[in-house]
């Protein structure tokens, strides 16, 4: 069985940063603290957390969304790769709201998943932000 994962997080920082921090392969380790290859061009392959996560870029718009194939190693070689959709919407004057929808995740990573994008992702990335800009961090929030 399939699920979606639908999440928000606000970050301190405007959405071309934001933006730019995702797709920058530096950044995007910096932030994770986990090596990272990644380009802002479709077609350009993704891996983090040393191979753990992979995928290919499909689409983006500068600024505003990014879409990208996701699979992680606990993914079974007959699963489809789930898709990846990154928005990212102007909250305030200076904040990005990052609307996170997750499709066709597998039932054996749902849980990991779900979490993870917390844990690993989004706690740390508004710490690297918070550091950056000297602003106390936000909290995510479940969409549904």
């Amino acid at each position: 069985m399939l699920h979606s994962i639908r999440l928000a997080a606000e970050l301190a920082a405007p959405r071309d940063e934001i933006y730019s921090m995702y797709l920058n392969a530096k950044t995007h380790a910096a932030f994770t603290g986990a090596p990272t290859r990644i380009a802002a061009r479709a077609g350009a392959a993704f891996s983090a957390f040393g191979g753990t996560l992979t995928g290919r870029i499909l689409h983006v718009v500068h600024g505003e969304l990014i879409v990208q194939t996701w699979r992680s190693d606990n993914f079974k070689a007959r699963d489809v790769d789930s898709i990846l959709i990154l928005t990212l919407l102007p909250h305030g004057r200076k904040n990005t709201l990052l609307d996170l929808q997750h499709l066709n995740v597998p039932e054996q990573d749902y849980a990991g998943i779900s979490q993870g994008w917390e844990q690993y992702y989004f706690a740390p990335w508004r710490e690297y932000v918070a550091k950056r800009s000297g602003k106390r961090a936000s909290k995510s929030a479940k969409m549904g």
